[in-house]
């Protein structure tokens, strides 16, 4: 289907029993991190991205849709690529979300036991459309200090911090859905981070239905979905048994269910750790990937757990920058040219290098990390400035993105980049600090080619080329995520993943940069033009939201829905 069939799919749908039965029951989503607002700083990257755009896509579908999170009153980083903490707390009412007030009018407080005691959590609602965003925090009256720190920081380094955010997010959120009286159809958990949610269901299954253990964990099977974003194993939620059974003491007991019992639905075989990816992968009724290619990678791993492939998608209204018909060809590389024309000046204004608009320049934008291979493209500077700094046919690279706050090995690479420009590409490469939401905007409506250079099968999808792509940014990629299922044929270029720095600069070489600068009598690369119109419709034909949201209700939520117990209403 093209784009406006996927959006006009739903209301074909409204009148099905399964849809009928979400707007009564809606879709409970829950993710660690959304990206809302520009000005909202409760994302780190890619996860956060697609959640954002997920929650909007639901939103002007019209489906019935529930988000939960948490609220990260300093947020992740400063994103100045110094990867430094943020001090100050940030008040939600700034930024867009209300308090969710009790029936006295006071703001509603939920209780979430952890270790030997109840921490207080309160809730903030953001709008989007008519669907809500809830996110909680403990910065609360009558929590400890370090209670109410539980929310400060996105992706805390300490190991026992990270456990408390995610029993917030996974019991504090259901917990919040029964106080609200919201009973949704679907739990569908965005990553693991929010795994614990199904020790809340099976108490909820116990406790409603009078159920043995055994009996409720099959009921909550039937409720739960489960994407999986990562083959990582830094991306992992491991945790310790000892750590795991420490802080869910006081909650076992609660809720009169063995602590042992609970340890061991997400107990990692022969080890004494706890892991939130087995724990969902034992509790899902379904389990979706987030690519065709990580689907069969993820079975290599999980061979007892196959996953369905629903490769993701961007939110056209969002990432959509053009927004021109493709037929419009000199429209199309006129617009591309004004877009490209800003993210220069943004360039100049930051760093003080002053390029022109008619001169190859190439984008690196995403977390700073090994397996994304951030030095791909300068692992031999020589043979790299030799292309560059051709006179006549100059080539650039803008680069941005920040490493985890924890992660050492990636504030070192983001380190020597910054040391490699100053003295040796000084001129040929820029680093761009302040990676968000909207220099992602600027990148990837700007750039003429949007370089990724994953190790094959480590990137689960990468959907930061779906947004260049969209925007006639070529793609120049090895064959990972989601670029393992398109025909790259008249659109853009492969990378070989096993000789990437050769094969890199080899292409750049000898079809790039002869294409781009191969201009007619008005200075337009008419076959480049063609290959941007390619790149603009396959993105817009396969990669939208609308079809990812399409194939979450198909084979994910309406698949749970009919194995329900309960008769559809």
């Amino acid at each position: 289907m093209n784009y406006k069939q996927e959006c006009s799919w739903f209301d074909t749908q409204r009148s099905e029993k399964q849809f009928k039965y979400i707007k009564k029951h809606p879709i409970a989503y829950f993710c660690a991190e959304y990206a809302l607002k520009k000005n909202i700083k409760t994302y780190a990257g890619g996860l956060g991205i697609l959640a954002g755009d997920i929650v909007r896509e639901a939103a002007d579908r019209k489906v019935p849709f529930v988000a939960l999170g948490l609220y990260y009153h300093k947020g992740y980083s400063d994103n100045s690529g110094k990867v430094v903490k943020v001090t100050v707390r940030h008040a939600p009412e700034r930024v867009d979300f209300k308090p969710v007030l009790n029936e006295k009018k006071e703001n509603l407080i939920i209780r979430v036991p952890i270790q030997d005691h109840d921490v207080l959590v309160q809730t903030w609602e953001f709008k989007q459309g008519e669907n809500s965003v809830y996110m909680l925090d403990t910065n609360v009256d009558g929590n400890t200090e370090i209670d109410r720190e539980i929310t400060d920081c996105l992706y805390v380094g300490n190991k026992e911090a990270r456990l408390k955010q995610e029993i917030v997010l996974g019991i504090g959120g259901l917990r919040l859905l029964e106080v609200l009286k919201i009973k949704p159809s679907v739990y569908h958990l965005n990553e693991g981070h929010s795994a614990m949610l199904v020790f809340e269901l099976i108490r909820h299954e116990i406790e409603d239905k009078d159920l043995t253990l055994e009996e409720a964990e099959q009921f909550v099977k039937k409720r739960v979905a489960f994407t999986n974003h990562t083959l990582v194993s830094a991306g992992y939620e491991v945790y310790s048994n000892d750590l795991v059974s420490l802080l869910l003491a006081r909650y076992a007991n609660q809720i009169k269910i063995p602590l042992a019992d609970l340890v061991k639905l997400g107990s990692v075989q022969e080890s004494s750790m706890f892991s939130m990816t087995m724990l969902l992968l034992r509790m899902s009724g379904v389990t979706s990937a987030v690519s065709k290619l990580h689907a069969k990678k993820a079975l290599e791993i999980w061979p007892d757990y196959q996953m369905v492939g629903i490769t993701n998608g961007i939110h056209v209204k969002t990432w959509d920058k053009v927004n021109i018909d493709v037929s419009q060809v000199s429209r199309f590389w006129k617009k591309h040219q004004e877009e490209k024309a800003e993210l220069l000046s943004y360039i100049k204004d930051k760093t003080g290098v002053k390029w022109g608009r008619n001169e190859l320049l190439i984008g690196w934008a995403r977390r700073f990390v090994a397996y994304k291979r951030p030095f791909a493209v300068l692992d031999d500077v020589e043979e790299f400035k030799k292309i560059a700094q051709d006179a006549g046919r100059p080539v650039h690279l803008v680069v941005s993105g920040v490493p985890h706050l924890d992660d050492g090995d990636g504030i070192a690479m983001l380190e020597k980049l910054k040391s490699l420009i100053k003295h040796e590409l000084s001129g040929s490469v820029v680093y761009l600090p302040e990676y968000g939401m909207e220099l992602a905007k600027k990148l990837t409506a700007g750039c003429d080619v949007w370089l990724n250079t994953p190790i094959v099968g480590f990137e689960a999808c990468g959907t930061s080329g779906m947004k260049a792509a969209i925007n006639g940014s070529l793609p120049f990629s090895t064959k990972d995520g989601w670029v393992d299922e398109v025909n790259l044929t008249n659109v853009g270029w492969y990378i070989d993943s096993d000789d990437v720095t050769e094969s890199i600069l080899a292409t750049l070489h000898s079809k790039i940069v002869p294409m781009y600068y191969d201009c007619n009598n008005s200075g337009v690369p008419e076959k480049w033009v063609k290959y941007m119109q390619n790149s603009r419709i396959m993105v817009m034909d396969s990669f939208c939201t609308a079809r990812l949201l399409r194939e979450y209700m198909q084979k994910l939520y309406f698949r749970l829905i009919d194995s329900a117990d309960e008769k559809l209403s």
